[in-house]
């Protein structure tokens, strides 16, 4: 069990359910713009947004946006602690910075007296990328030990200076390596930590990358809250983020489909029909397990757990409520057979 933080009204941390990140792409002192983004985001349920704050402007910016969205706000600070000052004064509801790369301790505490005064926490965020230079040659490069040695010494800056509501993230690149620092780091400290796999890519490898580190932490009880970064719209990353969630079994609500890979015993055509189920069950909020199901081997028995199914045959299937078979229809109708019994459900 981790500490838990308050992040705007969002928990992090204590036992609270993971919550899904994603950070604005758009130059935050085009309110307009970022705000919009953040709506979007808001609506593929993203629970806390995060904004680069690389000048005063964008530092300024920070309190019109906050008054119109939603969301908890973080602000992403680098190498200017004068930014975050702004930021804090401004309301903000949470700071991502590298104690090392904002000056000297006497600006590190600054900014750690001001967050502690307004409740803000602040997350250390270490990057393979930008590992201290004296922990890359104690470690001969990049490792899980020198990535948490690099964190902790981030954390006793801060408590130092009496500070400590506080979030980690050990982010790189290798998925193995981002896997082996967050479970070093699990060990050494009950501080919560926040997940991802930084630089994962285009969705069709950065998803891979992402379910593998991120889903597999999540399965050994690892982690508080999470981004998946792909180079892609942001919302892109909300939606993948609540799909590795709900494959890690933490995410219950709104529909599970599951559908078979279908192989030579298949007599129809079943790719198309799973993908339009898919399609059609997207604004679909209810909790249950639709099984789409290629024939009566990988049918009703395979698939009984399912709250309602189909299974293919030779032109037509049938339609199945947890393994019980309810009737046949032809295939151009199993689709819509299909969205009639969810409807009743």
């Amino acid at each position: 069990m981790t500490k838990q933080l308050l992040v705007g009204n969002v928990p992090v941390g204590g036992g609270a359910p993971v919550s899904v990140q994603s950070m604005c792409n758009t130059k935050t002192d085009d309110v307009d713009a970022t705000v919009a983004q953040i709506h979007a985001l808001e609506s593929a349920g993203c629970e806390i947004i995060r904004v680069a704050i690389p000048d005063e402007a964008a530092a300024e910016a920070v309190d019109q946006i906050k008054a119109q969205i939603h969301i908890p706000l973080i602000a992403d600070i680098h190498f200017n602690y004068r930014y975050a000052l702004i930021c804090a004064q401004r309301g903000i509801d949470a700071i991502r910075i590298n104690p090392g790369n904002i000056g000297g301790e006497d600006k590190v505490k600054a900014v750690a007296d001001l967050c502690r005064q307004k409740g803000i926490p602040i997350r250390i965020g270490v990057n393979g990328g930008s590992l201290e230079k004296e922990l890359r040659a104690k470690y001969g490069g990049v490792t899980a030990e020198a990535l948490v040695e690099s964190a902790m010494g981030h954390v006793h800056l801060l408590n130092k200076f009496d500070f400590d509501d506080i979030c980690i993230s050990v982010k790189c690149s290798d998925v193995p390596l981002t896997m082996a620092a967050y479970r070093l780091l699990h060990e050494e400290t009950e501080y919560p930590l926040h997940l991802g796999v930084t630089e994962a890519g285009t969705p069709s490898m950065g998803m891979v990358k992402s379910a593998m580190g991120i889903g597999g932490l999540l399965c050994l009880g690892i982690g508080d809250t999470m981004r998946v970064t792909l180079t892609a719209d942001p919302v892109e990353e909300i939606y993948a983020a609540h799909k590795i969630l709900k494959a890690a079994g933490l995410r219950r609500e709104g529909v599970n489909l599951i559908a078979c890979p279908t192989c030579g015993r298949t007599r129809i055509d079943l790719i198309p029909i799973a993908e339009e189920v898919e399609r059609r069950l997207a604004g679909c909020k209810k909790n249950i397990t639709v099984a789409v199901m290629g024939c009566a081997v990988n049918g009703p028995g395979e698939a009984s757990a399912a709250d309602i199914g189909i299974a293919g045959g030779n032109g037509e299937g049938l339609l199945f409520r947890k393994g019980e078979i309810l009737y046949k229809v032809p295939q151009e109708q199993l689709v819509d057979a299909l969205m009639k019994e969810i409807e009743q459900l």
